[in-house]
């Protein structure tokens, strides 16, 4: 009697165990719809049911590495943790960074003889991640161009394309009887005009440690020995920052895009500074919209002449319909 007991008990324990880990399997595939299955597209970072369509969950995050590999040996290999690599750092950012802060992971201010001691750690992590002169070289000139960046307002694609053009002139031998400024500004430049968000030679100028005619002349140096395809700057990039530095609606935008397009197909716009024509499309679109915006106003945002604004701006209303 008391065996059979025991044989009972036994088999109910495990029958439950069964059913609970069934229920939490129906549970995290069910489509609260019309019950259908789950599935996740990591493509598009959803989970979507199978039967009906509906997205049960979006912007999911994905867990797995940023790389790809096709065999075990690739994957071993690039099998790595910490943050990914960068072309804005000399070390691409492999190396130990050590706070400034003398405090402990509670936010403690460190004793005197802890501090000295992190003081030398510092010194020598700064010896070890720059070796030699190439690597020090490289360490200012990135430094100059996040400050630069930074000051301009560009976004990190233009830095880290700007960092790629400085490494291959410091690679191919480029930087001997230039300074490590005039070369950093002109990847700058080169890299804000090839990622479509340029800014004017006076802009940049503005910014930089050397003077205007240093930085044309070693941008063109850059450009030529490093066959750079820089196109032509195209006005209509600057009216959305002018527009926006002037409080300006989006009509008035939209119609400067019209005077630059139209401009364009009449050639009115070609050996004509393009930070020019974009200041003047903005003058005329604001005065035919009626968001009257004076010559000054526009001068002091886009560092034109107002003797430039409006000149151009005729020229631009002569190639259109519409009467100033």
């Amino acid at each position: 009697m008391s065996d059979t007991r025991i044989r009972t008990y036994t088999g109910e324990h495990q029958q439950t165990e069964q059913e609970d880990e069934t229920t939490g399997q129906e549970e995290t595939i069910t489509c609260p719809e019309c019950g259908g299955q789950v599935l996740s597209d990591e493509e598009r970072g959803e989970s979507v049911c199978a039967d009906c369509g509906l997205v049960v969950e979006e912007d999911e995050i994905d867990r797995g590495p940023e790389w790809r590999a096709f065999d075990s040996a690739e994957k071993d290999q690039k099998s790595r943790v910490g943050a990914p690599t960068t072309n804005m750092m000399h070390d691409k950012g492999l190396s130990t960074n050590i706070g400034w802060q003398d405090k402990d992971a509670y936010g403690n201010s460190l004793s005197s003889k802890q501090r000295q001691k992190m003081q030398r750690l510092r010194t020598w992590n700064e010896r070890f991640r720059t070796r030699n002169s190439k690597e020090r070289n490289l360490k200012q000139a990135l430094g100059e161009i996040e400050r630069m960046a930074s000051a301009l307002g560009l976004p990190k694609d233009v830095r880290e394309t700007a960092s790629v053009i400085y490494r291959r002139a410091l690679s191919d031998d480029l930087l001997p009887g230039r300074s490590i400024e005039g070369v950093a500004t002109s990847a700058l430049y080169a890299a804000a005009r090839q990622m479509e968000t340029p800014r004017s030679i006076t802009e940049v100028a503005n910014v930089s440690r050397i003077d205007e005619m240093e930085f044309k002349r070693t941008y063109r140096y850059i450009v030529r020995e490093l066959g750079l395809e820089v196109a032509p700057a195209d006005p209509a990039s600057y009216v959305p920052r002018f527009a926006s530095d002037l409080d300006l609606p989006e009509e008035v935008e939209r119609r400067a895009r019209e005077l630059l397009s139209s401009a364009q197909r009449e050639g009115v716009t070609s050996g004509k500074s393009p930070v020019g024509l974009a200041a003047a499309a903005i003058y005329a679109g604001s005065l035919l919209t009626n968001h009257k915006v004076t010559q000054s106003d526009v001068s002091d945002v886009s560092d034109v002449s107002e003797v430039t604004i409006r000149n151009r701006y005729q020229e631009l209303l002569e190639t259109t319909d519409v009467p100033a």
